[in-house]
């Protein structure tokens, strides 16, 4: 299950990490003024890899990964929502050289399906954005998610939680 980006040639779609990501995603690249944001794919995989909780998930296109992000669900996401069948997400990034291709909405398109898929249990997503991050948050919204008007304290400032029912299939 895929959809296209804006280069309409490579085909996007989502899957857990796999070992054969490891070399795209160290070598992935942000700016500075990104960093703040998010987390790069190799400072959060390991830990992911070690709690049974926390589900990597890579964006690829054309078979290539261009983005990354995990899910994550259980008690410690109690800080975000008070919902129990709920899932994190979090450390959302596209590889720099990979951005303004219409990844990152292509793979927010195809995460209520995938997360059906892998998690049927579950009711909904949720995430913060960084008040001064709009263009994440933007996006964010153009593909669903909602702002209820709950914020928090990051460890960068003011975030906004987003929330995403998902759709019973």
């Amino acid at each position: 299950m895929g959809i296209y980006g804006k280069d309409t040639s490579k085909h996007v779609t989502l899957c857990f990490y796999r070992p054969e990501h490891s070399a795209g995603l160290s070598a992935f690249y942000l700016p500075e003024e990104q960093k703040q944001f998010t987390a790069l794919p190799a400072e959060v995989l390991s830990e992911s890899l070690r709690d049974s909780n926390r589900h990597p998930v890579v964006i690829t296109a054309g078979e290539k990964p261009v983005g990354f992000f995990v899910l994550h669900h259980g008690k410690e996401i109690g800080p975000f929502t008070s919902n129990e069948r709920a899932l994190l997400l979090r450390a959302f990034s596209i590889d720099h050289v990979h951005q303004g291709m219409g990844y990152a909405k292509a793979a927010m398109l195809l995460l209520p399906a995938f997360t059906a898929k892998h998690f049927p249990d579950l009711t909904e997503i949720v995430l913060a954005v960084n008040a001064r991050n709009l263009a994440a948050k933007r996006l964010y919204e153009k593909t669903g998610f909602q702002d209820k008007g709950i914020t928090r304290m990051g460890k960068n400032g003011l975030q906004h939680v987003l929330h995403y029912e998902l759709p019973k299939y």
